[in-house]
């Protein structure tokens, strides 16, 4: 059923299917598929107009099927997880099949490799040489010197999943503050997108914990402090992790709840648009 004044563009998915080579360390590998079939079977069922398929950790830098998607789906963007050292004419392949950015996949990851090597910031400034940005995922309290490296190569940056703070103390996590400063740049956008992950994995195992406080309370505040010309909505579709808890009804309820008034809503989408699909 189509949902009443459903975003426009949807700016967090996954596809996959069996067939991806999958990394050996994956923190997890689902045991269904989820292929652009799916995804676009459940965005017409809610009236979502687009999407862009985010990189996908569990498949490294293997950004074939996400490729051959987006050159099927024109309603379809995405962004590609690449090593460091990746050459420019790989970046020019990836754009012209509707690779819109580059994904920093470093949640989980520990020790942070070093950024500042000259691989990495090759990579940063091909990427925004070609007109991508980057796409962070990382723990907030882990956030401030990754923003300090990528805004000093002068590359756009997008914050996934609410900037991910602290679930101890979202508001007063240095993470947090160090996003709303880099907003102020004019080069970074923060994504709500899968507040159900915020509370940690402790809420993944406990299924009475609750999924939605900590998103209620970050979403207020970026709101108010970030405004709507600088955030997007992603659904994190199809919930890898959170499949028997999290619906795409769920997220999408989330959203109007966390966006009651439905011109801000629409700014989002305009956010999007200009961003993704320009």
């Amino acid at each position: 059923m189509t949902g009443e004044g459903a975003p426009l563009v949807d700016c967090h998915a996954h596809v996959f299917h069996h067939g991806i080579p999958f990394v050996h360390d994956a923190w997890t590998i689902p045991d269904y598929d989820f292929t652009a079939e799916s995804l676009i079977a459940t965005l017409d069922a809610h009236g979502v107009e687009r999407a862009v398929i985010s990189g996908l950790s569990i498949a490294g830098t293997w950004n074939e099927y996400t490729l051959e998607v987006l050159r099927a789906h024109d309603r379809l963007r995405g962004t590609a997880i690449l090593a460091p050292g990746t050459q420019r004419a790989e970046l020019d392949r990836l754009s012209a099949g509707g690779i819109v950015g580059l994904r920093l996949q470093l949640a989980r990851v520990d020790p942070l490799p070093n950024l500042r090597d000259d691989a990495y910031r090759e990579l940063f400034h091909h990427a925004r040489d070609v007109g991508w940005h980057v796409q962070v995922s990382i723990e907030g309290p882990r956030l401030r010197p990754v923003l300090d490296v990528l805004l000093q190569t002068g590359v756009d940056v997008v914050i996934d999943h609410f900037g991910h703070p602290d679930p101890a103390g979202p508001l007063a996590c240095d993470g947090f503050a160090a996003m709303i400063e880099a907003v102020d740049t004019g080069r970074v956008w923060v994504k709500l997108s899968a507040g159900f992950r915020l509370a940690g994995t402790a809420a993944w195992r406990d299924r009475d914990s609750d999924l939605e406080a900590i998103g209620d309370v970050v979403a207020e505040e970026l709101v108010r402090r970030v405004g709507t010309e600088r955030l997007l909505w992603g659904s994190d579709a199809p919930f890898v992790g959170y499949e028997d808890r999290v619906t795409y009804a769920d997220v999408l309820a989330s959203h109007r709840r966390r966006v009651p008034d439905p011109e801000r809503r629409a700014e989002i989408d305009r956010t999007a648009l200009a961003l993704y699909f320009a």
